[in-house]
């Protein structure tokens, strides 16, 4: 089983980081219910319902923030829906990349006809907005820094390959990963307000790659 560790609990919400290749909700089947929440429900039964506020890609790692009262998870989703949270994300690019960095702005929409795809699709995709900072050149590859200003579904996969023209290393969908697990991308930076006391958090979480 993957291992899921805890970074920060009280009686409000819980901060975990999340391993590649766990889902981050429950899917279909009964294969598939195994994830961060059936795990948060199981370690506190009277939490709330659904105690998800964000997720993750089943094979991106990192922080994750999860409710565990019905007030904290209405508050703590409108912060991230009002894009008050502040999230950075590392991962390992197929590629050198000579730029320092920059802004993708590419809108995206699910692929209707073939799921669970999305597409650049700049008639009728919604906004996304991406900055990204190269971190050096890694051999074959190069470390990017992403600050996700918008959550579209498969962003940043789809940023690094049509904005920078290569996908994440081991990205199933849109690059060459064969396995779950594989993907080269970690949420590695949260920040959001406390629902009850107001405090400012902050977490930083290094990937493993």
């Amino acid at each position: 089983m993957l291992a899921l560790t805890f970074v920060y609990e009280d009686t409000k919400l819980v901060v975990v980081n999340k391993p590649s290749g766990l889902l981050s909700v429950p899917g279909k089947g009964e294969e598939n219910q195994d994830s961060v929440e059936t795990r948060i429900r199981e370690r506190y039964p009277h939490c709330t319902k659904i105690p998800t506020v964000h997720r993750l890609d089943m094979d991106t790692s990192g922080l994750l923030v999860l409710a565990l009262t019905k007030r904290a998870k209405r508050e703590l989703s409108e912060q991230f829906q009002n894009r008050e949270v502040s999230k950075r994300y590392i991962a390992l690019i197929e590629g050198q990349l000579e730029e320092e960095g920059g802004t993708i702005s590419l809108p995206l929409r699910m692929d209707l006809d073939n799921r669970p795809y999305s597409v650049v699709d700049l008639e009728n995709g919604k906004q996304a907005l991406t900055e990204w900072r190269n971190l050096g050149v890694e051999g074959v590859f190069t470390r990017v820094e992403f600050i996700l200003h918008t959550g579209r579904t498969h962003q940043l996969r789809l940023h690094a390959l049509h904005g920078l023209g290569f996908p994440i290393v081991g990205d199933r969908l849109y690059g060459n990963g064969t396995q779950a697990g594989q993907m080269k991308l970690h949420a590695a930076y949260l920040r959001f307000v406390h629902p009850k006391t107001q405090e400012v958090l902050e977490f930083i979480s290094e990937p493993d790659f």
